[in-house]
């Protein structure tokens, strides 16, 4: 099993070579450098090939990211692309006047790298989620506990084939269902296990109080020479940057601050919420939003915009702006003025509104908010005030959600936790993916969040309604 992901490691990268020299040959053909001799002809592929893979050591492009979407890669290619474009480019400037590119070729070669390689990485990883999907290349995991991060771990790898885990069994000495995944006996049955059983990996969910048992299933793991990892409290960190450091030989677990709390990073952000608003309002608000509102009040009687209070930034109250989507005499409360959550076929929404709830359109008035500052283009979508008040009191860590400025789209969106809330644990799922985005921040994150609620709007979100 370790073999054939090897083998498909080092396709990746093979891969990439013959992008880059596919790149290059393009241009070759269609521009003709005459100024190359013979031998640079065949060393400037090279040169080429060897600066993608020194900056790809800057930019991580080749760690395992076949359990996120290809958005994130997307984004590390781009990076990693900027990274390659300085480095030949400095390149150049060196073999010169040897070798000489115009501007415009030389964009041009940038252009295709960064298109070629895209495009064979995403047939790649389709490739491999289709050996996933036949049940083929899985590393085999080995649970040691069965509390909630166990259930947790077993329900993602089963939902989520490709991840590229299958769990064969869990041992623990007190529980011995785990819904439907294998029974191997208590803990001190972890070393038979070992032998008998193909074990690629073995996740260890124990609270961290366990700590001599802990230290005792890592000493029988690297004796059978099988990778462990382990998962301290998983729900306790889950929402929570956390990073692992060394004091001496003891491990010790950092809990980092908030990266938005740096005035750096606001300064980024805040920056590019101006940059990218105006630059909507300039080229596809210019016409996208008169034809909108034009749609709304021919449609239907009422105002074209919604007009709702919503919590912001320290649970300040803030105006969000909508295009209307319901009717004027629709009601966001009943008769005991408990809140109305929007449902799949509500009575309540127009024909057009059914429309622009399925693509996000009804949301672009919200550019407006984001320009004058009281809310994000990525970060928690701010709730309505009812929502808040009945949440605020049953889901765990609700308000923390409100430490940074609510967005258009966010990490909780993108990743199928929008429209209806059913239950609590619905909310808390959402919560959950807000503060892992808010403790995690990056501007490479943002604009992998960005990107990914693009693709959803062209290929549709089946929770949009």
């Amino acid at each position: 099993m370790r073999r054939n992901k090897q083998f498909y490691t080092l396709l990746r990268y093979l891969l990439d070579a013959i992008s880059v020299s596919l790149a290059f040959s393009l241009i070759q053909w269609q521009f003709k450098i005459v100024s190359l001799t013979t031998t640079l002809l065949y060393l400037y592929p090279l040169l080429l090939i060897v600066s993608w893979y020194f900056t790809s050591t800057y930019s991580k492009l080749y760690a395992e990211r076949r359990s996120n979407k290809f958005s994130e890669e997307i984004i590390f290619i781009l990076y990693n692309t900027l990274l390659f474009t300085i480095l030949t480019a400095a390149s150049l400037s060196f073999l010169q006047p040897r070798v000489e590119m115009e501007l415009v070729v030389f964009l041009r070669l940038i252009l295709f790298v960064f298109l070629i390689v895209t495009t064979t990485k995403y047939i790649h990883r389709k490739y491999i989620h289709s050996i996933l999907s036949q049940g083929k290349m899985y590393d085999k995991i080995l649970l040691v506990g069965g509390d909630n991060a166990a259930q947790f771990f077993y329900e993602t790898v089963n939902r989520y084939y490709y991840y590229g885990y299958t769990c064969i069994g869990f041992v623990d000495n007190s529980i011995t269902k785990l819904n439907g995944c294998r029974y191997f006996g208590p803990i001190a049955q972890l070393a038979k296990v070992l032998q008998e059983e193909q074990v690629d990996e073995v996740v260890i969910t124990l609270p961290s109080e366990q700590f001599d048992t802990i230290r005792s299933c890592v000493n029988t793991c690297d004796v059978h020479r099988v990778q462990t990892r382990i998962l301290p409290d998983a729900y306790r960190y889950s929402t929570t940057a956390v990073e692992v450091d060394n004091i001496g030989i003891m491990p010790v677990l950092n809990i980092s601050g908030l990266p938005l709390d740096k005035s750096l990073n606001q300064v980024i952000k805040r920056g590019f919420d101006i940059l990218f608003s105006l630059l909507f309002f300039c080229t596809i608000g210019i016409f996208v939003l008169p034809i909108i509102a034009l749609l709304v009040k021919l449609t239907s009687k009422g105002p074209i915009l919604f007009l709702q209070e919503r919590w912001g930034l320290n649970n300040a109250k803030i105006t969000c702006y909508k295009f209307r989507t319901m009717v004027r005499e629709s009601t966001e409360t009943d008769e005991d003025g408990r809140y109305l959550p929007t449902s799949k076929n509500d009575p309540r929404i127009t024909p057009v509104g059914s429309f622009l709830r399925k693509t996000n359109l009804d949301e672009l008035p919200q550019f407006w908010n984001v320009l004058i500052g009281n809310m994000s283009i990525v970060g928690p979508r701010p709730h309505p005030t009812p929502m808040n008040l009945n949440s605020m009191h049953t889901v765990n860590n609700y308000m923390l959600r409100h430490v940074v400025l609510p967005g258009i789209t966010g990490w909780a969106q993108v990743n199928g936790l929008r429209g209806e809330v059913k239950t609590i644990q619905d909310m808390q799922r959402r919560v959950d993916f807000d503060l892992y985005y808010i403790h995690r921040w990056t501007f490479w994150m943002d604009s992998q969040i960005i990107l990914q609620t693009v693709i959803n709007f062209l290929r549709g979100d089946q929770n949009a309604y």
